[in-house]
C-alpha cells in the first residue's frame, strides 16, 4: 500500500470575511492511498487546515505528511492525534479506496440520489450593506435556517439585521443563529444576549475567546440564548479531555467540523459524549473544497439528524473540483449522474 499527498491553493472568488481576517486564498492538501500495482485506482481524501484554527497550521503540517507516506510505505502506523486535518484526509481516503475508488465513504441512499441534507444559509462577515445583500439573498434562496456571522461590525447594525427578519418572519417560519468566533467578553455579551433573545434567536456560537471553561460554564447558565460551543472543541485530543470539557462548560449545543476535530472518528467521539449528556450537536464544513464536502456531506447523510447542518456548497471557489453534491433550494443532494473529475487531481503535484 501507498500514499501520497499534494498540495493546493484554493482561490476564492471573491475575498472572504472570517474571524480570521480577509481570506482570498487557502491552503489546502489531498491525500490518495493506492495499491502500487494498481495505482490508477486510488482513494482520494481532503486534509483540509485551516490558517490561525487548526493546531498543526505551522511547519509541522507538511513534516507530519512525509512522515505519514513514509510509514504506509513501511506498513508502520503514524500517530495523528496532533493532527486533526490529516487524520480528517486519511480516513476519507482509506473510505473511498475501501469501497473501490468511486469516491463513496459512506454508502446511504443519500448517495444513490434519494434523500438530502438541510442546511442553514451562511451571511458573510462584511459591511452593513453586503451583510443586507447576503441576507435577503438566502431568504429569497428560500434558506429556513440563517447563520448570520457577528462581530464584523457595530452591535446595533447587527442587531438591526436580525431585526429585519423578525419583521418579516417569526422563529417558526426562519430560525436563526449567530456565531460570535469568541468576539465578546463576560462585560460585552450580556446585554447583547438579552437582544438576541428577544429577537427569538435559536442560539449563538462562542460568545466568548475559547479556553476560559469557568466564565463559558457560567455564561451557560446566565444565557438566555443557547450557547454552542464551536473553537472550544479544537485541541482537545484526547477522550478525557472532551469528557472533562463537557462536564465543566455544559453547553446546549456543539458544532462539529471534522477537520479541526479529527476527522470522523474524532467527531463520533464528540457525538457519543454529547448525546450521552443531552447536549444537542450540528456538523459544519471549515471551507474544504468539493472534495472534503463531498465525504463530510456523504458522513452526515447517515446520522439521521433532523436540524439544519452547517455545510458550504462548493460555490466559494475558482478552481474547485466538479462533485455530484448540488445545491437545491436550502438542501445538499447527491447527483449519481456527476462523479468525481479525477482527470482535475490528476494533474495536482502528486508527492511521495
Amino acid at each position: 500500500m501507498r500514499i501520497q499527498f499534494a498540495p493546493y491553493i484554493l482561490d476564492f472568488k471573491s475575498p472572504a470575511g472570517t474571524s480570521r481576517g480577509i481570506m482570498t486564498n487557502k491552503l489546502t492538501a489531498f491525500l490518495r492511498i493506492f495499491d502500487e500495482n494498481d495505482p490508477s485506482h486510488y482513494g482520494i481524501g481532503e486534509a483540509g487546515i485551516f490558517p490561525g484554527l487548526s493546531p498543526e497550521a505551522d511547519d509541522r503540517y507538511f513534516y507530519k505528511m512525509a512522515e505519514l507516506v513514509t510509514n504506509v510505505k513501511l506498513g508502520m502506523p503514524t500517530d495523528l492525534t496532533h493532527f486533526p486535518s490529516i487524520q480528517a484526509g486519511f480516513e476519507q481516503a482509506i473510505l473511498d479506496f475501501s469501497s473501490g475508488c468511486r469516491g463513496i465513504y459512506f454508502d446511504s441512499p443519500f448517495v444513490r440520489g434519494e434523500g438530502s441534507i438541510e442546511i442553514n444559509g451562511l451571511v458573510w462577515m462584511g459591511d452593513y450593506d453586503e451583510m443586507m445583500s447576503r441576507l435577503e439573498r438566502k431568504l429569497k434562496e428560500g434558506f429556513k435556517c440563517i447563520k448570520i456571522k457577528i462581530g464584523a461590525i457595530e452591535w446595533e447594525k447587527e442587531r438591526e439585521m436580525i431585526a429585519r427578519i423578525r419583521q418579516e418572519y417569526d422563529s417558526s417560519k426562519v430560525e436563526i443563529r449567530v456565531d460570535a468566533n469568541g468576539g465578546f467578553s463576560m462585560d460585552t455579551v450580556l446585554p447583547v444576549l438579552a437582544q438576541l433573545a428577544e429577537l427569538e434567536v435559536h442560539s449563538i456560537e462562542q460568545p466568548i475567546r475559547q479556553g476560559n471553561p469557568e466564565q463559558m460554564h457560567k455564561l451557560c447558565e446566565l444565557s438566555p440564548v443557547p450557547v454552542a460551543l464551536d473553537e472550544e472543541l479544537i485541541g482537545k485530543f484526547s477522550y478525557e479531555d472532551k469528557e472533562r470539557m463537557l462536564d465543566t462548560i455544559r453547553p446546549a449545543y456543539i458544532v462539529l467540523k471534522p477537520s479541526l476535530i479529527g476527522g470522523f472518528s474524532g467527531a463520533q467521539d464528540w457525538i457519543n459524549l454529547a448525546s450521552q449528556r443531552g447536549i444537542g450537536w450540528w456538523v459544519t464544513s471549515a471551507l474544504e473544497s468539493n472534495i472534503g464536502l463531498n465525504a463530510i456531506a456523504q458522513w452526515v447523510a447517515t446520522l439521521n439528524t433532523t436540524m439544519p447542518q452547517g455545510l458550504g456548497t462548493g460555490a466559494l471557489y475558482k478552481n474547485n473540483f466538479q462533485s455530484p453534491i448540488e445545491l437545491n433550494g436550502d438542501r445538499l443532494i447527491y447527483n449519481p449522474a456527476i462523479p468525481l473529475d479525477r482527470s482535475q487531481l490528476y494533474l495536482l503535484d502528486w508527492r511521495d
